[in-house]
């Protein structure tokens, strides 16, 4: 896979999109249609400004995989709204944005655009395979820090964080992770685990927030190096650090594999060239007159076509 490559953390654009846009924004028959349309305008803007060779929207088939809650169970637990007896829970989704989805799902298959989503696992373990594979630089764009830790400079793997919509976004090389976390992309993952993430219910080392963690990395190196420390009693550790890092010892053996994103997920083959006219025309101007995409789809087709 070489040329630039645009892997999109869609489900985190789309909620993006859904609270960024106001939900006036509607269908003829009624329906909002603020998430479709927001996502639509966020990806012609990306490519219009970022100019990918290839480009992949990558989906949530499991959006709180079974080996992960087995591993920490607190894990995006209170997310859930409903638990199911077999596949995935129910997440928790505001009211009209659940029937938005597979709309958006739709219109990015009839205009081309390559959709990649593997029962058990996350959109970010997809993310993380395609990246591990690329021959070539790599976009990815998300409003999730946690693939900071894919950042690669020796790669040209970056993350395009968005601050406000997407027409602001943070490039996120390993420069800006040292400025703001003190550690590069491989480090990322161990600083997220040991200050933990209330959103992701993951409960961390308590008492090690981030400046601790980050200083503990710069001390000893990495996660091995910092359990090694903890059961030295030489080391420069703190009494309380020791105390606290003894105690969390458990967590800290099944953390990295529930943090650490997946890079062997069995991907489809797909096309993820990016597509300059629409795969089904027919299908997609259907959509646009059910649904009421108007300009949002227009502008995008014009982008893409140029």
């Amino acid at each position: 896979m070489t040329g630039r490559l645009m892997l999109l953390d869609t489900a985190s654009l789309y909620f993006r999109a859904y609270f960024g846009v106001p939900d006036s924004v509607r269908a003829p028959d009624g329906t909002p249609v603020n998430a479709v349309r927001g996502l639509l305008d966020f990806i012609d803007r990306l490519v219009k400004d970022h100019r990918p060779d290839r480009l992949v929207a990558c989906m949530d088939a499991d959006w709180r995989p079974a080996w992960r809650v087995e591993l920490i169970p607190s894990y995006k637990a209170h997310r859930v709204a409903e638990e199911q007896p077999t596949g995935p829970d129910t997440e928790e989704v505001p009211d009209t944005l659940t029937p938005q989805v597979p709309v958006i799902e739709e219109v990015l298959d009839a205009l081309g655009i390559a959709r990649v989503g593997v029962p058990g696992y996350e959109a970010d373990d997809v993310i993380g395979t395609f990246t591990a594979r690329a021959d070539g630089p790599v976009d990815i764009v998300t409003g999730d820090r946690d693939l900071y830790q894919l950042v690669d400079d020796a790669r040209s793997i970056r993350v395009l964080y968005p601050l406000k919509g997407v027409g602001t976004l943070q490039l996120t090389d390993e420069a800006v992770l040292r400025e703001k976390y003190g550690v590069d992309g491989r480090g990322y993952a161990d600083l997220a685990l040991l200050r933990g993430d209330p959103s992701d219910g993951l409960p961390g080392v308590p008492g090690v927030g981030e400046k601790t963690a980050a200083k503990l990395l710069a001390e000893y190196g990495d996660l091995a190096g910092i359990v090694a420390a903890a059961e030295d009693p030489t080391s420069r550790l703190t009494l309380t650090q020791r105390r606290r890092l003894t105690e969390a010892r458990g967590y800290l053996e099944v953390a990295p594999k529930v943090v650490r994103v997946a890079g062997d997920v069995p991907l489809p083959a797909v096309d993820t060239a990016l597509p300059h006219a629409p795969r089904d025309p027919a299908a997609l101007e259907a959509l646009a007159a059910r649904w009421g995409l108007g300009g949002s789809l227009q502008r995008l087709l014009g982008t893409l076509g140029a």
